[in-house]
């Protein structure tokens, strides 16, 4: 679970082995009223106890929160702090490019998000692109560099989803697309390109006799989006969109959220059969796109 200190000052983020209590502020829960003179207890980065009256560890630092007011730290799924950029006109499909590498640190729109009480970012590039690149999940902090704030899997990888798109964002003249069709066109056959790619990687660590097909960047992000690994963050409004973008999904078997969603209510039936996570945005421009 995360927490926001409400300070003026940056949030503090205390993950040592020693508890630490803050005492006396006004507790904001998920559920249920608010805690007058709470008492909020943590360790190992961990809620450990949250309440008017909590046992206190002999050992525990204690913090004096009065006047100060702690809640639920905010995650934004889509956000596009940091200044970064992903793919340039060069094309249409361009996964190889990480939003990692593009982020400002040290942006001052990602010190105010802090300020303001978001403690996790799914950063993505923009939408004027089929696949614009791979995303990033990040946990602000007061750190001056992108490893700081980097959220990271199990195995040490940079933690992080694909960004794509369609609608009418990527519609513009050659290599880009001209409509719709020609647009999922284009990311059906990279995706088989990529399935083919996964295929000789497999055969040549079974077999000796084998040579592994020349590293290409674009193939071994999809490669990911494919084993599980990325979630895809599908941009997507109008219907017949969404329902272009779940199709794909169920196709290629790759964990899609779709993000706007401006026409969801025209096929609610759908999307709830499909499964799929919504990003909604509430304020958000037309529909017809």
């Amino acid at each position: 679970m995360l927490v926001a200190f409400a300070l003026q000052a940056p949030t503090y983020a205390y993950a040592q082995d020693k508890p630490v209590a803050f005492i006396g502020a006004t507790i904001i829960p998920i559920d249920g009223e608010p805690i007058t003179n709470g008492v909020l207890l943590i360790q190992n980065g961990r809620i450990q106890a949250v309440g008017d009256h909590v046992a206190m560890p002999a050992d525990a630092e204690q913090i004096d929160a009065r006047g100060r007011f702690i809640m639920p730290g905010l995650v934004d799924t889509h956000s596009h702090l940091g200044g970064g950029w992903g793919g340039d006109s060069s094309g249409p499909i361009q996964p190889a490019c990480r939003i990692y590498d593009s982020i400002n640190v040290l942006d001052a729109g990602l010190q105010k998000a802090q300020a303001g009480g978001l403690t996790t970012l799914n950063v993505m590039p923009g939408s004027g692109h089929l696949l614009s690149g791979q995303t990033i999940y990040i946990k602000l902090n007061d750190g001056r560099t992108i490893d700081d704030l980097a959220i990271r899997t199990d195995d040490g990888r940079i933690a992080g989803g694909m960004k794509m798109a369609n609608g009418t964002n990527s519609q513009r003249e050659a290599p880009f697309p001209g409509t719709r069709a020609k647009s999922a066109a284009l990311v059906r056959q990279r995706f088989i390109d990529a399935l083919a790619y996964r295929e000789k990687l497999k055969k040549a660590e079974s077999d000796d006799g084998k040579d592994p097909p020349d590293r290409d960047l674009a193939l071994e992000a999809l490669g990911e989006v494919l084993d599980g690994k990325r979630v895809v963050h599908f941009h997507t409004h109008r219907a017949d969109d969404i329902l272009t973008a779940i199709r794909l999904s169920q196709e290629f078997g790759f964990k899609v959220v779709l993000h706007h969603v401006s026409e969801a209510w025209k096929v609610p039936d759908e999307i709830r059969k499909a499964g799929v996570a919504c990003s909604v945005i509430v304020i958000d421009s037309p529909g017809g796109k």
